[in-house]
């Protein structure tokens, strides 16, 4: 016997709202603002010392935390592993993810992992737990190019996003979108500063050894260098390099970080081979000419650079020569750390040489296995005595597609120096 026409039209309804409410729930469930930590569950691993030489082949490009772990970039992750000297990426030993937000940028002080989200959001992270420490509403980030799938970019290079280090000793943390930057105290994320700027006409180079951030401004006539007081927001300076063109491409050298507590400068017209360098610090930037040349690198009080196979180390103020070596033949310089420079010959070795006397610490060929040394480095990064480059295809170009461009699945070779 079945249900009267009316219950059974009610019961109908009934199931048809509980399936639009179950469909309703999977929808906000996978689409709704979500937040995901695994924390560490094993304790922190001690400083690694590895032999010289390679010790990993990866497929994303690690950032060196503490000189203990590895932290990557996924398009909404921020994960570390451990061992730092592992030869191949492991299971995390912890993970962040948000959404729907994207990572826009990573850089690390000591045990403090900080991530920049497409939304501005900023997330510090206790490198030791993989816990967060704070949070904070930052500046929209601009749009950004879609990084490759090693997240070299995210992690070695991220844009608007800098820390600096004030007299007293406080480290801030800067960061800077389209129309805003700001600053925050890395210890708390506790705001300091945030101020509202022209968009469009504005780019964010670096921060100094002295505590500023380094801004291109060519909003009201030829582009002028401008200077800001990381913990205050305050404009220190305006200048203009003597004789400089109208519109300026300005590149950060010396630098401790990725585009920060940087010692100097290179500026140049778009596309000018020819640009001039420049030491800063307090007062306005002083000439530097040993920096002139586009490769030549600041490592401390030495400016390092080759011509013509011969490598040289001068002073940065003085342009002195201090010392030569002609028996490496062409080299690029890749990378430097603080007591390091980090060279490629046209074998693909990696040679590290002391800066100051051009004495070599370390030699070997940046390979693994069998890889092989016909590759093209990408991008580079130093830190903690380690040295992570991409290698690249001989005939890859900026258009080529990710498998075009790499070398291989794994193309992030770590060296030991």
């Amino acid at each position: 016997m079945g249900l009267p026409e009316g219950r059974r039209r009610i019961l109908t309804a009934v199931v048809a709202v509980l399936a639009v409410g179950a469909a309703a729930l999977v929808v906000y469930r996978v689409l709704a603002p979500a937040e995901v930590r695994t924390v560490a569950r094993a304790g922190y691993p001690p400083v690694a010392t590895p032999p010289l030489g390679v010790i990993g082949r990866l497929p994303v490009a690690p950032l060196i935390v503490d000189g203990r772990l590895r932290v990557y970039a996924g398009t909404r992750q921020v994960y570390a592993d451990q061992p730092v000297d592992d030869r191949h990426r492991v299971t995390p030993f912890w993970s962040y993810r948000r959404w729907p937000a994207k990572l826009d940028g990573v850089l690390a002080s000591g045990t403090t992992v900080v991530s920049r989200w497409s939304d501005g959001t900023l997330v510090a992270l206790d490198a030791r737990t993989g816990r967060v420490a704070w949070r904070a509403d930052g500046p929209e980030p601009g749009p950004v190019p879609k990084p490759r799938r090693t997240g070299a970019a995210t992690v070695w290079d991220p844009r608007g996003l800098h820390l600096a280090r004030t007299p007293n000793g406080r480290t801030v943390l800067v960061t800077s979108g389209e129309r805003q930057a700001g600053g925050y105290d890395l210890t708390d994320g506790r705001q300091l500063w945030r101020a509202d700027l022209p968009g469009g006409c504005r780019t964010d180079v670096a921060t100094t050894a002295t505590g500023e951030l380094v801004t291109v401004d060519a909003c009201t006539g030829p582009a002028t260098v401008e200077f800001r007081d990381a913990a205050t927001g305050s404009v220190r300076s305006r200048w203009r390099p003597p004789g400089g063109p109208d519109a300026l491409v300005v590149t950060p050298v010396g630098c401790l970080g990725p585009r920060s507590e940087c010692r100097g400068l290179r500026t140049a017209g778009p596309g000018d081979g020819a640009g001039r360098g420049w030491l800063v610090g307090p007062g306005e930037p002083v000439a530097s000419p040993a920096l002139d040349a586009p490769g030549a690198e600041l490592v401390g009080d030495r400016v390092v650079g080759s011509t013509g196979g011969v490598l040289t180390g001068r002073s940065a103020r003085t342009g002195e020569e201090l010392w030569r070596r002609a028996d490496l033949g062409p080299v690029r310089i890749i990378a430097a750390q603080p007591g390091r420079v980090h060279l490629l010959t046209e074998r693909n070795d990696l040679v590290t040489l002391d800066p100051r006397t051009g004495a070599q610490r370390s030699r070997f060929p940046m390979d693994l296995g069998k890889d092989g040394i016909g590759w093209v480095p990408g991008y580079a990064y130093a830190g903690d005595g380690y040295v992570a480059v991409e290698r690249l295809r001989e005939k890859a170009g900026p258009d080529s597609d990710d498998q075009a461009y790499f070398l291989m699945a794994e193309p992030v070779l770590l060296a030991a120096t």
